[in-house]
């Protein structure tokens, strides 16, 4: 259970700490790595939840909820929109997995993001109820991952 909140708490510093240089001088390489921490922070807090979902974990409300708050800090961070800059794309620095797509329709981009939030907020308030709660709201999150993953990521491998 601590360690989403220590994740959670090294993701925002990383966050508060590159994202300001990112926003002065939109830094690409500075952007990536932001935004792969707070891939990273969704990444742990999914699996905490999908593990109680699919029963590979005993359900436990309190992390649940430790988790989906994780989740939707990540997500609803107001730092989201400076990772994105323009020269991050995947092809234009090391490292990225940012298709050039992003950029090229960034109206869809933004929806999607939104989508992960509406998700998100809806997991925060199904995760420490009960189970069958968190395996209802955890579809649409993993729909709203995949939906922007398939358009606007490239394959990892």
């Amino acid at each position: 259970m601590a360690r989403f909140t220590l994740a959670l708490l090294a993701g925002a510093a990383l966050a508060a700490g590159t994202l300001a240089v990112a926003q002065d001088m939109m830094a690409p390489e500075v952007a990536r790595d932001a935004r792969q921490g707070h891939m990273k922070a969704f990444g742990e807090a999914l699996r905490t939840l999908g593990g109680m979902a699919q029963g590979q974990v005993a359900y436990d409300a309190a992390a649940a909820r430790e988790a989906a708050d994780a989740l939707l800090a990540n997500a609803a961070s107001p730092d989201w929109a400076v990772m994105w800059p323009q020269g991050s794309a995947q092809g234009e620095i090391a490292d990225s997995a940012a298709l050039p797509a992003i950029w090229e329709n960034m109206a869809d981009f933004q929806a999607k993001h939104q989508a992960l939030v509406d998700a998100a907020t809806a997991m925060q308030a199904a995760a420490g109820t009960d189970l069958a709660s968190l395996q209802a709201a955890l579809g649409p999150v993993g729909a709203s991952c995949a939906g922007c993953h398939q358009v606007y990521r490239a394959p990892q491998g």
